[in-house]
């Protein structure tokens, strides 16, 4: 019986070296898939994780009040190496925020689109707003969405770049722009209906009154 079983792992362990050959490329062969899957793995693990992270500062991003956000989208200008000041107020014009580069003046619009996309009439607006001011700059009409293929195809020969929430987080990650942090509005608090910022005292002629933190750009008082 231990002859017959010595003879049975000889055989065995001949066929294997006959067809080493065979064997050798297999093995390789299934080595290359394991390493591809593990790969692809991490791969798309690192991209859905990227994925949820953007996700979470456009949704930073629309939270802010809509002067933070013009704030924050100046300094992001400011950090890509322009001279940058927020101008948004009233009779601003649709024109939010100038950036100076290179001797040339562009001019940047912000808006928060959370659910609905930039419509062609916004960007048509925004175009009337700077034609008669872009002496060799551009204007740039800034989203936390993304526009219609009209509002795209209307900029197509016009000196407007449209930066969607997508380009957006491409111009954060190349000065490595962050969210700024913002204080949680408590229930208590009083907000806009109309921009939805949050409402302050002030005191007028007449006492007393609770008028939007985003004036002049939105003028709703309330009584106190």
């Amino acid at each position: 019986m231990e002859l017959s079983l010595t003879n049975i792992l000889k055989t065995f362990l001949s066929t294997i070296w006959q067809m080493k050959e065979l064997l050798i490329p297999f093995i390789g062969l299934m080595l290359l898939m394991g390493v591809y899957y593990l790969l692809n793995t991490i791969i798309k693990n690192r991209k859905q994780k990227e994925w949820f992270s953007e996700k979470k500062k456009i949704k930073e991003l629309q939270n802010l009040s809509p002067a933070e956000f013009e704030t924050y989208i100046a300094e992001l200008f400011n950090e890509m190496g322009y001279v940058s000041v927020v101008t948004g107020g009233s009779g601003d014009g649709g024109i939010d925020v100038e950036a100076k580069k290179d001797g040339k003046t562009h001019y940047v619009q912000c808006k928060k689109f959370i659910t609905s996309k930039v419509p062609v009439g916004a960007v048509r607006d925004f175009y009337g707003a700077i034609s008669d001011k872009a002496d060799g700059g551009k204007g740039y009409f800034i989203t936390t969405n993304v526009f219609t293929l009209d509002a795209e195809k209307f900029a197509e020969d016009k000196p407007i770049e449209l930066v969607d929430r997508f380009k957006l987080m491409e111009y954060m990650k190349l000065v490595n722009k962050k969210v700024p942090e913002t204080v949680e509005k408590s229930l208590n608090e009083t907000v806009c209906p109309k921009c939805k910022s949050a409402l302050v005292e002030r005191k007028g002629k007449y006492g007393a009154f609770m008028g939007c933190s985003n004036y002049p750009k939105c003028k709703y008082t309330e009584k106190n």
